[in-house]
């Protein structure tokens, strides 16, 4: 066997041209900014959330063959369901990129389950059942494919004074079903890694930037002085769709402006 050497153009790096994509979590700060660079790189996207709305009119300012779906990560038949209309819609399924997530902060002396179980059906639990959905369809199409999960550096590092056991557990077990899923699907042709950052810059960030002592602390903590902007988020997913990373499966990417690095 000789290695393929042909070289390949620096655009078609990053080329999406013909690639069809199933963003849920679509429409979210980081999601919207995930499905631009997408729709840039040339793939087409259908975006999914319990807000149809919401996916309709961001879809609608993406261009021609771009479809807004809804769906409720918490129902495992409203996610397949979404996936097979997304796929219906754009004659297959090439990419996953799977935004979905939440967080409610609570000490351990006042998690409830109610709680718990949310965070987990809706960071863990939709996660495997879109992949899932999402495979099938690759699978069946038979061109290969990407699959990348939002993760956080919380899936590997704990938060000191903050109430984080439910969503630090589903973020650090998404790690591991990254990896399995990559096993299982490497056969395919289909790779599966995850990107995970800091705090983002985002509407969500505004709990952070309120208290301007943990604010301060936060700043403190990164090397590289800042939080994450959206896009910087949104260039590591695209790496992680392009063809750049056609040899890297099973991975986390942190983007974390040095956070992992330090700790």
């Amino acid at each position: 066997m000789h290695a393929d050497t042909a070289p390949i153009a620096a655009d078609n790096f990053f080329n999406l041209q013909g690639k069809r994509a199933f963003v849920p979590g679509g429409y979210g700060g980081i999601g919207e900014a995930v499905v631009r660079a997408l729709v840039d790189a040339g793939a087409t996207v259908t975006v999914a959330g319990r807000s149809a709305a919401k996916a309709e009119a961001l879809a609608g300012q993406l261009g021609t063959g771009c479809h807004g779906i809804a769906m409720d990560a918490r129902r495992t038949k409203d996610v397949g369901a979404a996936v097979d209309e997304a796929a219906k819609r754009m004659g297959g399924l090439d990419l996953l990129v799977n935004c979905v997530g939440m967080n409610r902060e609570q000490r351990l002396a006042e998690v409830s389950e109610e709680t718990f179980d949310e965070i987990y059906q809706t960071n863990l639990r939709s996660a495997m059942f879109v992949a899932q959905a999402a495979a099938r369809h690759q699978v069946a199409g038979g061109r290969g494919g990407k699959q990348v999960h939002l993760l956080s550096v919380r899936s590997q590092l704990g938060m000191r004074g903050f109430g984080y056991s439910a969503y630090c557990a589903t973020k650090g077990a998404l790690v591991m079903l990254v990896k399995q899923h990559a096993l299982e699907l490497a056969p395919h042709g289909i790779q599966v890694n995850g990107v995970a950052p800091t705090v983002v810059l985002t509407e969500a960030a505004e709990k952070w930037r309120s208290d301007e002592k943990r604010w301060k602390a936060l700043l403190e903590r990164i090397p590289l002085g800042r939080v994450a902007e959206a896009r910087d988020v949104a260039g590591a997913v695209l790496y992680f769709c392009a063809p750049a990373s056609d040899f890297v499966t099973g991975q986390v990417l942190y983007v974390d402006g040095g956070i992992t690095a330090s700790q």
